[in-house]
This record gives C-alpha cells, sequence and structure tokens, in this order.
C-alpha cells in the first residue's frame, strides 16, 4: 500500500490517498476462469462483502455450482461460491475482450462500490511456485490443496524477471510531495516478496520511506502459515526475524504491544519501531491500528 503524509488527521482517510497494490503471483486459472485470491480478498473487505469468518470469499454465499461439479465428477478441491463465481466470469471476458487486469480490476472495483484504488503489481503474469520435499509444486496446490502441509524448501516466482511493476504506481507517486510506503501484516514469503520481486521495485523502494507491520505477534501468526513457512527456511520466527527479513528495504517497523520487549534488538538492526496493538480483531481496531501509523510516520517526519 502506497500513502501520502497525512496533512490532516481527518482528510488522510480521502481514498485519493492511497494506493493498494496486490499481489498477483497466487493469479492461475481454474476450470477456465482466471482467479485472483488476493485482488479478491482486497476488493471484498474494501466493498464490505467479505466471509469474515471463512477468511476469504464472499459472505451469505453459496455453493451450487461447486455442488454440482463435484457431482458430475469434476475436481473441485479449490471452492468458488455463487457469487465468487460471477467475479472471475466478469474479469474472465474483460481479459478475453483485451483488457488489463489493472483495467478489469477498476471494473469490477466500480461495481462493487470500492472508492480506493486498488491494482494488481504487475500487468504480465507471475507464478509463485513452491518447492517442498514432496515435489514442485504451483502456489495454489501447495497452499489450497495440500493445505500448506509439506515442509517447503524454496520459492521461485516464474516470469517476474519479465514483470514490469504496475506503471500507475509511478503515476500516483508523482502526485504527491511526500509518499511513503506501508507493508500490511502479510506473509513476507508469499504475499510481499512476489512484489519486490518486480524489476526496479526494491530500486524504487529505496527512494521512500517504507513501514511494514509484523505479521507475527508473540512468535505465533496471527493468520496462515507465516510462522511454519519462516522456521522451515531457517529464519527466526519472531518479529525480529521480520525485522532482519526485511533490514535494507524498511525503514519502520510496526510490532504488537506483545513484543514490545523486542524493540532494542530491531533497532539493533537500524529501523525506528512503533509499538500498538496490531490485532485487527473489528474495524475499530482497524482504523486504530491505521491512525496509530499514520500519527508514528508524520511525528517522524516533523
Amino acid at each position: 500500500m502506497v500513502q501520502s503524509w497525512p496533512v490532516a488527521c481527518r482528510r488522510c482517510w480521502h481514498p485519493l490517498n492511497f494506493l493498494i497494490v496486490a499481489n498477483t503471483g497466487d493469479d492461475f486459472r481454474y476450470l477456465g476462469l482466471p482467479i485472483s485470491p488476493d485482488l479478491d480478498s482486497i476488493m471484498y473487505a474494501l466493498a464490505g462483502v467479505s466471509d469474515e469468518i471463512r477468511g476469504w470469499g464472499r459472505s451469505t454465499e453459496s455453493w451450487r455450482c461447486m455442488e454440482t461439479l463435484a457431482e458430475l465428477g469434476a475436481d473441485s478441491w479449490f471452492q468458488l461460491g455463487d457469487r465468487d463465481l460471477a467475479t472471475h466470469i466478469l474479469r474472465n471476458e474483460a481479459l478475453a475482450n483485451s483488457r488489463s487486469l489493472t483495467t478489469a480490476t477498476a471494473s469490477l472495483c466500480q461495481r462493487l462500490g470500492v472508492r480506493h484504488e486498488l491494482i494488481p503489481m504487475s500487468d504480465q503474469p507471475v507464478a509463485t511456485k513452491i518447492q517442498t520435499d514432496c515435489g514442485n509444486m504451483a502456489f495454489q496446490h501447495y497452499f489450497v490443496r495440500e493445505k500448506c502441509e509439506p515442509p517447503l524448501r524454496s520459492v521461485i516466482f516464474d516470469g517476474a524477471d519479465r514483470a514490469p511493476y504496475n506503471p500507475r504506481i509511478d503515476d500516483f507517486l508523482s502526485r504527491w510531495a511526500r509518499p511513503f510506503v506501508v507493508i500490511c501484516p502479510s506473509n513476507p514469503v508469499l504475499s510481499v516478496d512476489p512484489i519486490l520481486a518486480l524489476p526496479g521495485m526494491r530500486a524504487l523502494l529505496d527512494t521512500l520511506p517504507v513501514i511494514a507491520v509484523s505479521p507475527l505477534v508473540d512468535g505465533r501468526a496471527i493468520k496462515g502459515p507465516a510462522a511454519k513457512i519462516m522456521g522451515e527456511l531457517g529464519l527466526s520466527v519472531s518479529a525480529v526475524g521480520i525485522a532482519e527479513y526485511y533490514q535494507g528495504l524498511v525503514d519502520v517497523m510496526v510490532i504488537d504491544r506483545l513484543d514490545e520487549s523486542l524493540a532494542p534488538d530491531i533497532e539493533a538492526l537500524g529501523m525506528d519501531v512503533c509499538v500498538a496493538d496490531t490485532l485487527m480483531t473489528s474495524p475499530d481496531k482497524r482504523r486504530l491500528l491505521a491512525e496509530h501509523i499514520l500519527k508514528f510516520m508524520h511525528d517522524v517526519e516533523r
């Protein structure tokens, strides 16, 4: 996520102040349809229609299509709800008519009433591939079908070296005198690294203040396999391990209050530390965390 420096606390919340860049290394085709899990999860959340219980897909979902596919003997390991299918069908139509993924995403966001600008990291395909003890796997096979159970050995971002980052990023940055970047509390290996692997992305971030929110609290991942994967890659499974992973890229680490004792170790890596309640268990807590980060960055600038 790229954002402008706040001028006034309330004004900073205007949607035009944000550009949200989503990983597309998870994208794949299923049942002939183009699936963009990260884009869709963010889009549904911004539209207020995401399923908060499952943590993915749309709320008030039905599954008649998948049930019928299973009855017909189709492979149904990846579940697409009936409402969710409409998104993929419209995306497929747009791409088939030579529209870019960026344009298709903007159209879907508009139809869902999303006011923030959400873009894919690139309009060129990048495929995250997982090398495990059980063989090499496409990302969704590892993540969904195998439930991240095979021990992970390495990750490859196939096509990243040929995928220019989305030009909307430069367009957005050119409008602001003091923009900064927030790396949200996502899996650094699976969700953030595909974006960083794009040519020129790290060089661009070197010119900007970068703040990262740790996805680990008290040595545990709040959601997903981040802790498991970091351990299998020989990384420290803690907020310090996240800071070490981002060292040289990130200027400020946001850690949870439960990890406050780790702040000196992170500061020793050359980063500032912002301590906050990072457990976003409600809309109010999400807003409070965002406000805390914005205030911290504003105070640092002053």
